[in-house]
C-alpha cells in the first residue's frame, strides 16, 4: 500500500516492524515535542480532576476495608504503619497524582491511608518525570512522591510484590504495537519506512547528515535541522511475522482465527509488557492495575477493516487498544481476571451520579457534524464552557488554556480571547472534562439558550458506551 509515490523523494529509513518505527518517531517526539504534548491532544488527566478523584476515593475505600479484614483476622489495630507504593506508569504532567493525593489526604480524616504513601512516577524519559514533579499542586506533597526512571516493561531495582496499587492512562496506544492479519494458515504484520516530503527535503542542505542524525536519534543535530515529525511520509508492505521475536504466539494466533482473512488488527506488545511487569511488581493482596485509555473489547469492531488502527498528533504514532487481545494475554499470564468497563461507568460509580463528558455533551449540539470552521468550532466550546461555568465548581483554581488559533477572523478572534478571559479559574478546567448530570440540570437553561436540547444531553448521560471509546481495564493479583 504505497502512499503517494510522487510524495516520496528521499528513504530516510529502511523497513521495519510498525511497533520498531513507533519507538523510534515517538522517542523522537517526547524529546523534540514534549513540552508541547498539550498543543496536539489532552488526556482526561491533563487539567480535570475528577478520574483522579474517583481513583483515590475507590483506593482508599479498598484500603480501609483490607485492614478492617487484617485486623479481624489478627486481632490487632487497623491502623497498619505498613507502606503502600502505589506507581503511576507515564505521569504526563502530574496532575493525575497531584489531584490523586490531593483528594486521598482530604478523605483520610484519620490518617489511616495518606501518612503511609509512597507514590512512584515512572518513566522512561527523565523530561517527562521532571516535568511531572514540576506539578505546582505536588509540592504539598513531595515527601510522598518518588521517580524512577526506566522501561516500563522491566523496572530494574524495584522489588518483586512490593507494590500495592498501578495506574496506568492512556499510555498503552503510545507503547509498541504490531499490525497483525490472518492470510490463510500465515500471520502477517505490517512494515513500514518513513520517507521525507518534497518540500521538507528541499529544505534539507546536508541531507547525509540529516540521515545519521535520525537514525542515531541525535537531539541536539536533529534540532539544527527543519523540523521533521510533520513531513514524514511512509510507505507501507506486508510480511510473515517473525515470531522469535514476538511473544505470545499461540494467543495471537489463536485470537486472529475469529477475525477473518486480511482484516489488520492491533497487537498492543508494549501493554502486555506492563500487565506482565505488573503481575511481578504486585504484592499477592494488593488492590491491583488499572489501564484507561481509548480502543475496543467489541469483535465485530475488530474484525471490521475499516476501523480506525492508529494515528497520528504532532507526528507522534498512536494505536487502538485492542482490550479484547489484551484480556486473553492477563490470562495467559495468569495475571488475574481481567475487568474491562467503560472509563465514564468508573467515574460516575465513584461520584454516584451519571456523568458525561464536554465532548460528548457538545455533540448533541444541532450543529455538531455540520461544515463548521475551526473558529466556529472554538466558539461553541467557549459559550458552552461559559454556559456551565454559571454552575460549575471545581475544587481547584485553573487557567484554562485555550489559543485562539491565528487564521480566526480578527474581529471573532478578540470576541473569543475575551470569552477565554472571562471564565472563572474554578470553573470547567479543560476542553476533556466530566460533567455530572446534576451540574447539566443546574446549567440546563444557559446551555439551552445557546441551542442545547437538555432532553437530548439528559439522554446521553445513561446511553451505553460506543463501541471505540475510553475503558478502564482492572487487574487484580490472584
Amino acid at each position: 500500500m504505497l502512499q503517494d509515490a510522487d510524495a516520496l523523494p528521499q528513504l530516510i529509513g529502511e523497513y521495519k516492524p510498525v511497533d520498531q518505527w513507533q519507538a523510534h518517531i515517538n522517542r523522537l517526539f517526547y524529546r523534540l515535542r514534549g513540552d508541547q504534548i498539550r498543543s496536539f491532544y489532552q488526556t482526561f488527566a491533563s487539567a480535570d480532576y475528577r478520574l483522579a478523584h474517583a481513583l483515590a476515593a475507590d483506593y482508599f475505600d479498598k484500603v480501609v476495608k483490607r485492614d478492617a479484614t487484617r485486623a479481624s483476622k489478627t486481632q490487632h489495630s487497623a491502623l497498619s504503619t505498613q507502606s503502600l507504593t502505589v506507581m503511576e506508569f507515564g505521569p504526563g504532567n502530574g496532575n493525575l497524582a497531584a489531584c490523586f493525593l490531593s483528594h486521598l489526604k482530604g478523605l483520610d480524616k484519620q490518617g489511616l491511608v495518606y501518612p503511609r504513601i509512597r507514590y512512584v512516577l515512572v518513566d522512561w524519559e527523565q523530561a517527562v518525570l521532571d516535568a511531572a514533579m514540576a506539578h505546582p499542586e505536588l509540592a504539598s506533597h513531595r515527601n510522598r512522591v518518588e521517580t524512577h526512571l526506566g522501561i516500563l516493561g522491566r523496572l530494574d531495582g524495584v522489588a518483586d510484590g512490593s507494590v500495592d496499587r498501578i495506574i496506568c492512562n492512556e499510555l498503552w496506544n503510545d507503547l509498541p504495537t504490531k499490525l497483525m492479519s490472518r492470510q490463510a494458515s500465515d500471520i502477517e504484520e505490517e512494515f513500514m519506512r518513513p520517507n521525507l516530503s518534497e518540500t521538507a527535503h528541499a529544505k534539507i542542505s546536508d541531507w547525509a547528515a540529516f540521515v545519521r542524525a535520525f537514525d542515531a536519534m541525535d537531539m541536539e543535530a536533529l534540532k539544527g535541522f527543519p523540523p521533521l515529525l510533520d513531513d514524514l511520509v511512509w510507505e507501507r508492505e506486508y510480511r510473515v511475522v517473525e515470531w522469535k521475536d514476538v511473544p505470545y504466539r499461540k494467543t495471537i494466533t489463536d485470537f486472529l482465527k475469529r477475525i477473518d482473512e486480511q482484516v489488520l488488527v492491533p497487537v498492543n506488545l508494549g501493554a502486555y509488557a506492563t500487565i506482565k511487569e505488573a503481575k511481578r511488581l504486585l504484592a499477592a493482596d494488593a488492590i491491583g492495575f488499572s489501564n484507561f485509555d481509548a480502543g475496543t473489547a467489541d469483535m465485530n469492531v475488530l474484525n471490521d477493516p475499516e476501523k480506525p488502527c492508529y494515528g497520528q498528533f504532532g507526528g507522534q504514532q498512536s494505536f487502538m487498544v485492542n482490550f479484547a487481545l489484551a484480556e486473553s494475554v492477563a490470562k495467559h499470564l495468569e495475571a488475574g481476571a481481567m475487568i474491562i468497563e467503560s472509563q465514564r461507568e468508573f467515574v460516575g460509580r465513584s461520584l454516584g451520579t451519571n456523568v458525561l463528558t464536554l465532548m460528548d455533551l457538545i455533540s448533541t449540539h444541532p450543529s455538531a457534524g455540520t461544515a463548521m470552521a475551526l473558529w466556529e468550532q472554538d466558539r461553541l466550546m467557549l459559550k458552552t464552557i461559559r454556559a456551565l461555568n454559571e454552575t460549575y465548581r471545581s475544587p481547584y483554581a485553573r487557567t484554562l488554556d485555550f489559543p485562539v488559533p491565528l487564521e480566526t477572523p480578527s474581529q471573532e478572534r478578540e470576541a473569543l480571547q475575551a470569552l477565554v478571559l472571562s471564565l472563572a479559574p474554578t470553573g470547567i478546567p479543560d476542553t476533556v472534562a466530566y460533567l455530572t448530570e446534576e451540574e447539566l440540570a443546574l446549567a440546563s437553561k444557559d446551555l439551552e439558550g445557546i441551542g442545547y436540547d437538555p432532553q437530548s444531553f439528559m439522554i446521553a448521560l445513561t446511553a451505553p458506551p460506543s463501541p471505540v471509546d475510553y475503558f478502564h481495564a482492572f487487574v487484580q493479583p490472584r
